[in-house]
């Protein structure tokens, strides 16, 4: 049960992997355009490291963005000309402007989100929703993963969705775009239901036996996969079968919905799994590193994500699926305010841990905000700063979890997914 009455039942995480550029689409800073091309001042930097890609620059002058920025919305959100659809659903976000992070590269900066720690084999948030939650429905996961195809960038590892030392059961289960989601889900020709069934009677009364003399978490988990995995023949075609879908909902998610592993079909498939009571949906987006040709590449990512991005909030919010399900969008860090490089018409920004921004939806989350502040040249937190381990003790008391609670005992010690950190954001609640 959960610690105290939960705000939310679910979450969908929309990871946008590479560190999208809050500078040129949620935070406006005109004194960059103003002061484009001068050297950022040593009294900004304060000394804070810079990656290997741009530390050994011999100038670091300041970027204003290319893109124009306008007020959406009661809650007059600053938003890019590139995020037309997310302005339409400004007054339902909860747009974070102070995250914070040490992670400085890509790899320990996704797991460091994913998992708590830098350093890859803890469990991921969804194992340990899994792990304190249980399943809300017995016939799917409880933590579905989805990844758009054909998306370069940085690699995905499965540790960012595994159990790490919880039992097994608890790791994310990756749906492929492709004819069979989940692989060897279907049974061989010339094998029944009936017959497939009979050999998991027999192969679980072994398991039990070896059970009842050898106790391990892991057999029972790998009982709990067996069983999981015949209920899924039958409830995978069906969750994933988006032409069921209305013409008006998939004209809403845009014309990549009909694309099989597309980003706007894994959000409608998303909303068909929030529906059937998946706890936690993981869905992430690559190709946001822009060390150079951002003024190219940006709108085509936006593009891509915007529309659909505003068409699950809004068609959760249609089914009343909103108020219970916790909508987050954001990558593992922003952008420099200074330009990789020399500055050119197609340049680019370093990795920046120091603030960036990201945004939350439905779930009990305080609607129609612009929480926290960075300095005028969008380089520090100027206010209300929120660290990865505030957002994730934030996140989990959405769901009725004490993050200083939710611990499991391994080694000698009780782990958490907040570590020995963390304080949840009663400012974001509503």
């Amino acid at each position: 049960m959960p610690h105290f009455a939960p705000k939310a039942k679910r979450i969908i995480y929309l990871f946008m992997s590479g560190g999208p550029s809050q500078l040129d689409l949620f935070d406006y800073k005109p004194l960059l355009n103003q002061r484009h091309g001068e050297q950022l001042p040593d009294s900004v930097r304060g000394g804070q490291r810079l990656t290997g890609m741009s530390g050994n620059q011999s100038s670091i002058p300041l970027v204003g963005s290319p893109f124009k920025f306008a007020q959406h919305g009661r809650s007059g959100a600053w938003l890019s000309e590139l995020l037309p659809h997310t302005a339409g659903i400004a007054d339902e976000l909860c747009v974070v402007r102070s995250m914070f992070t040490e992670a400085i590269n890509h790899g320990p900066g996704v797991t460091f989100f994913q998992t708590g720690t830098q350093i890859a084999g803890r469990p991921s948030m969804g194992a340990w929703l899994s792990y304190g939650l249980g399943q809300e429905n017995a016939n799917l996961p409880s933590f579905v993963v989805l990844v758009t195809k054909g998306k370069s960038g940085q690699p995905l590892g499965a540790h960012l969705w595994g159990s790490g030392f919880l039992p097994s059961r608890h790791q994310g289960v990756l749906f492929r775009a492709a004819k069979d989601p989940v692989l060897y889900l279907n049974n061989p020709a010339g094998v029944s239901a009936d017959s497939r069934r009979q050999l998991l009677d027999s192969l679980r009364e072994l398991h039990e036996h070896q059970l009842a003399g050898t106790p391990d978490a892991e057999i029972q988990s790998r009982i709990d996969h067996y069983e999981m995995a015949f209920r899924m023949q039958f409830s995978i075609p069906e969750v994933t079968d988006l032409a069921q879908e209305p013409q008006p909902v998939l004209d809403a998610y845009g014309p990549d919905v009909k694309t099989p592993g597309s980003f706007a079909a894994n959000c409608l498939l998303a909303r068909r799994l929030a529906e059937r009571g998946v706890r936690f949906i993981q869905l992430y987006h690559q190709d946001w590193d822009h060390h150079g040709g951002l003024p190219g590449a940006l709108p085509k990512l936006c593009k891509e994500t915007d529309q659909p991005a505003a068409a699950l909030i809004r068609d959760l919010r249609s089914r009343g699926l909103l108020d219970e399900t916790l909508v987050v969008w954001g990558g593992e860090f922003g952008r420099t305010n200074y330009c990789q490089g020399k500055i050119s018409a197609n340049f680019g920004r370093d990795h920046h841990p120091r603030c960036f921004t990201m945004w939350m939806a439905g779930g009990g989350i305080k609607a129609g905000q612009t929480y926290g502040e960075t300095c005028e040249f969008g380089y520090n937190v100027a206010n209300n700063g929120v660290h990865i381990h505030d957002l994730q003790a934030t996140l989990l008391h959405q769901l009725g979890i004490d993050h200083e609670r939710l611990t499991y005992q391994f080694q000698g010690r009780r782990y958490r997914l907040t570590d020995v950190h963390g304080n949840v954001v009663e400012d974001l609640v509503a």
